[in-house]
């Protein structure tokens, strides 16, 4: 929240403790991001991109998931990040790599 600025190699991971649907808004965001849902086993479930500043609209993912990656609008485009790529973090662990 609040965020003004993020450079285009940084990003925000929101991590839960247990398999949810995840609800989010961007109601005191400044700034587009896009955000990337993501699986247990670290697969990309979802990607709502160029979330609109400001907006109270809500955003969910699909399914469950475990996690959330906020990077600056337009970078899961840039990076080619489509649903089913793999997520690269200690917390996944080397189940997404199977």
């Amino acid at each position: 929240m609040f965020v003004k600025d993020l450079p285009d190699e940084a990003g925000m991971l929101f991590i839960y403790p247990e398999p949810r649907q995840i609800s989010m808004w961007m109601k005191n965001t400044f700034i587009p991001l896009d955000m990337i849902f993501i699986r247990a086993d670290g697969r990309v479930a979802g990607i709502s991109a160029d979330a609109k500043p400001q907006s109270l609209a809500i955003i969910e993912s699909t399914e469950s998931v475990v996690a959330v990656l906020e990077l600056k609008g337009g970078s899961a485009a840039r990076l080619n990040i489509r649903k089913g790529a793999i997520a690269m973090h200690s917390f996944f662990g080397s189940s997404a790599t199977k």
